[in-house]
């Protein structure tokens, strides 16, 4: 049921304006376009008038008083003063007071300057000279208590040794990084630290915006929010709840959880993706110690026009650099880590070359091992690259270092081996850029489980045939595409991909499709549920039959491997078209011959 509003009419500073009642009068104020100083409102917040600039004259009937504007109703009939001289002379006593405590705060001299004070009439006692000093606004403490409700600061003391303290001026527990006291701190005397800034620290090249409500990544398709639940006060602790009240559609339900829906389906396409490489697993390339050492995600970010440079090469003090290291095969081809060749990083890391020439005046060197420059056009693109200097060492990289000559800023130093002219070389640069393995998803063995497929010894999943049929698995109406089936580039994952949807779609025009017919089969009466068979089974297609008491077999899963049959000590399971009987009537008939 809506509930009316009732509007009333009040005068402030000779202007009538109507408003809905209640409203305060530093809104009313704001919406008539009349500013009225403060140092401690914010939206967000129940206000309460700590800092008392924001005084005006209300003037009811023949009663005159001063009262805070931020937390005052307005009433029918309501006359506001708020630039009378009375109010003007409070004013400019709190502000003097304000001034010569926290006299180079920017906000306060700010406000001081706006009010007209330019020097207070006295010292404070407790002067702090500080330029992001705590003015005691308390906002802090409110929003943490009524908003957040986690409770972590708190005022100690009372009078000019008042401050906002911690439990027991110790890091506590409770408090959950939300950030919401740095938010409303008008001064800046509480901060969020920024991990980016330590020293070799990995940037977290996030793709959407840094927030508790955030659309997963800006190409995202449809563009629909999603809450973060580790990051939404809402759903710690049970405060907040503000986009609630913003959002005019009613869309936002925090209630709503992740479900799990059965869906029958024939077929399925597997295309879980790939991870990279974690650089840090080699610490003697210094990735996640040493400052300018990207991995080609990292980089990757960094060209986009939405990263966080807007596209510009930069370093991490924001200065362009002047030589840049691009190191092939980090992991990849190394007996220690990954055996196989991650066959798209000599491609990426000519074309991070060439963006590099493109956009800045940097020196280039390619450290690889073996160019494969292996597809339509890559041949070119490699002498084109070139043509445009840069510069190809073959050797791998033995060590990264940082080091500093006559007191310039420290460079790195890229330590390799140049087989070509077989010497050791040191090269200085400013960046260096990794091209890490190519690795299978994490949750890869996982899925092998679930979906009976199997996995080749680099662990991405195996293909029934590696030329004749590189898209289906063993198991029938499990298809696999992209790095799912082995590293690839984005031509060849689109290819691949093509190709197990038209056979996924040819399936299914069929309405029918024909099954192999050998099959393995339970003598019931022989089996003595001894359960060998379930655990040994492959696809598993063998299930234990509580109420029978013996093993069944789904037909549709049994691929007709044999596995069982050799197994069961009783031979109670037998292979359709291959029964003993079967087989040694055709040994009789060829020793008939």
């Amino acid at each position: 049921m809506e509930r009316s509003i009732r509007m009333v009419t009040v005068n402030i500073d000779g202007k009538k304006i109507e408003v809905a009642e209640d409203t305060t009068i530093l809104k009313a104020a704001e919406a008539a376009g009349i500013w009225i100083p403060s140092m401690c409102y914010s939206d967000l917040l129940e206000p309460y008038g700590v800092c008392r600039l924001c005084s005006v004259e209300v003037i009811r009937g023949k009663r005159s008083r001063i009262v805070t504007a931020c937390n005052y109703p307005v009433r029918e009939g309501l006359t506001v003063n708020t630039n009378s001289d009375k109010v003007k002379w409070i004013r400019k006593i709190l502000m003097e007071l304000m001034y010569s405590r926290w006299p180079n705060v920017p906000v306060v001299k700010e406000m001081a300057e706006r009010l007209e004070v330019t020097k207070p009439r006295f010292v404070s006692l407790e002067r702090d000279e500080s330029e992001n000093a705590c003015i005691l606004c308390g906002n802090c403490v409110n929003i943490c208590r009524d908003v957040v409700k986690a409770s972590v600061l708190s005022f100690e003391g009372i009078g000019i040794e008042r401050k906002v303290v911690l439990p027991f001026n110790e890091q506590s527990e409770t408090c959950i990084s939300c950030g919401a006291c740095a938010y409303v701190c008008p001064t800046g005397h509480i901060k969020i630290k920024s991990l980016e800034t330590e020293r070799g620290a990995l940037q977290d090249f996030y793709l959407g915006p840094k927030s508790a409500i955030n659309i997963p990544t800006l190409q995202a398709v449809p563009r629909v929010p999603v809450i973060d639940k580790n990051s939404c006060i809402k759903m710690q602790t049970g405060g907040c709840g503000i986009c609630s009240e913003f959002c005019e559609p009613g869309a936002i339900n925090y209630e709503m959880k992740d479900e799990e829906v059965d869906i029958e389906v024939g077929q399925i396409l597997v295309t879980t993706g790939f991870n990279l490489f974690d650089p840090q697993q080699i610490p003697q390339y210094g990735y996640g110690r040493l400052d300018n050492v990207y991995n080609s995600l990292d980089f990757e970010f960094m060209l986009n026009s939405t990263g966080p440079t807007g596209g510009t090469i930069q370093c991490k003090d924001g200065s362009e650099p002047r030589a840049v290291g691009i190191i092939h095969c980090v992991g990849s081809r190394d007996e220690n880590y990954k055996k196989y060749c991650s066959r798209v990083c000599c491609m990426y890391a000519l074309k991070f070359a060439h963006l590099v020439k493109d956009r800045t005046k940097a020196e280039v060197y390619q450290f690889y091992i073996d160019m494969r420059a292996f597809g339509k056009g890559y041949e070119e693109f490699y002498k084109r690259l070139l043509d445009e200097g840069v510069n190809m060492i073959r050797g791998k990289v033995a060590e990264i270092t940082e080091e500093s000559y006559n007191g310039n800023k420290p460079h790195l130093l890229v330590k390799c081996e140049d087989t070509l002219i077989g010497k050791f070389r040191e090269i200085p640069v400013d960046m260096v850029i990794l091209c890490p393995a190519i690795e299978p998803a994490q949750d890869a063995a996982k899925i092998k489980k679930i979906l009976s497929i199997s996995q080749s010894p680099d662990k991405f999943f195996l293909e029934r045939h590696p030329k004749l049929d590189p898209i289906s698995t063993m198991t029938d109406g499990i298809f696999i595409a992209g790095c799912a089936q082995g590293p690839k580039d984005i031509p060849d994952s689109v290819a691949q991909a093509s190709a197990a949807a038209a056979r996924i779609l040819s399936l299914i025009s069929l309405g029918e499709v024909s099954v192999d017919p050998i099959k393995a089969n339970v003598i019931e009466e022989f089996c003595s549920g001894c359960r060998i068979c379930n655990n040994l089974c492959p696809y598993t297609a063998i299930s234990f039959l509580e109420d029978k008491k013996i093993s069944d077999i789904n037909e549709m899963l049994c691929k007709g491997c044999g596995t069982c049959v050799a197994a069961c000590p009783a031979s109670a399971i037998t292979g359709k078209g291959f029964t003993d009987e079967q087989i040694l009537a055709e040994l009789e008939g060829l020793l008939t011959v």
